[in-house]
């Protein structure tokens, strides 16, 4: 991962705290402007634009892709880092930090995610859960059959629209939709390895650093049973909804989000401390 495409506010030694902040499918590190804006100067802030971001590189195809290859550069970040790490991540970024927290519990110091597409999770829940599988799975199949037949347009509305509400794409100026198009075959890859995700559920439950999970009170049926879930199986988990909020709400309800997760992370720096 280039420095490049990379979102960093501070350059402090290595035995700082440092911030992780992890975006959704179609976003950039840009996104948490509004998080970095309200940590004070003794935080290191890192917020990297994931692969198919317009700071990143495109997936270069050498095989089948997972979370592992998108969380690889991460985990480089928390290995280089000799001070507590608190872990940040929306949507697909909060997927990926559940993967990434499961491959480092013993280096965090807090991870907190609003509704994490951990959609693999949804396998586990009863028949409710298995229709809300089933509807990303449409949403995902629809956007790899547009990929075959070139219906670009039409998929990233769907994509966009599904998330954000009816009609949210049609209101975006040209070149924001240009741009949200060539993301479509990343979005894709999203999708694939979000449900077919391999880490156990059970990882979660032995997660023993604080871990905040948030949700739009107008929250898709899927990310909602999801953060429920997580809330009841993760021991040091505790959930809060963002009145007003649906799925975007780090973008909607950028400050209330904000300063939520500032809240989290100085509340658990002597915890962190003692963790490093």
């Amino acid at each position: 991962m280039s420095a490049a495409s990379t979102f960093c506010v501070s350059h402090k030694a290595c035995h700082a705290p440092l911030v992780i902040a992890l975006h959704c499918s179609g976003g950039s590190g840009r996104q948490w402007r509004n998080l970095a804006e309200r940590l004070d100067d003794s935080y290191r802030f890192i917020a990297p634009d994931l692969i198919g971001a317009p700071g990143a590189g495109t997936w270069n195809g050498a095989g089948t892709f997972r979370l592992a290859d998108e969380a690889a550069g991460i985990l480089e970040m928390i290995d280089h880092h000799d001070g507590p790490v608190h872990l940040v991540g929306h949507s697909y970024g909060g997927g990926l930090g559940l993967h990434i927290a499961a491959m480092r519990p013993d280096r965090l110091a807090s991870l907190s995610l609003y509704e994490p597409s951990a959609f693999h999770l949804l396998r586990q829940l009863d028949s409710e859960g298995h229709e809300a599988l089933g509807e990303i799975s449409s949403i995902a199949g629809a956007i790899h059959d547009s990929l075959i037949n070139g219906s670009y347009l039409a998929a990233t509305a769907r994509f966009i629209d599904y998330w954000s509400g009816a009609g949210t794409f049609d209101a975006m100026k040209p070149e924001l939709q240009a741009a949200l198009v060539r993301f479509l075959p990343k979005a894709s890859l999203d999708f694939h390895a979000l449900i077919h995700e391999s880490t156990p559920a059970s990882e979660y439950a032995r997660f023993g650093f604080p871990v905040l999970i948030l949700r739009g009170e107008f929250a898709p049926v899927p990310t909602r049973l999801i953060a429920c879930e997580l809330v009841s199986r993760v021991p040091a988990a505790i959930g809060a909804i963002v009145p007003g909020a649906g799925h975007m709400g780090p973008l909607t309800h950028a400050d209330l989000v904000a300063d939520r997760l500032v809240r989290q992370i100085l509340f658990h720096d002597t915890a962190g401390s003692r963790a490093a």
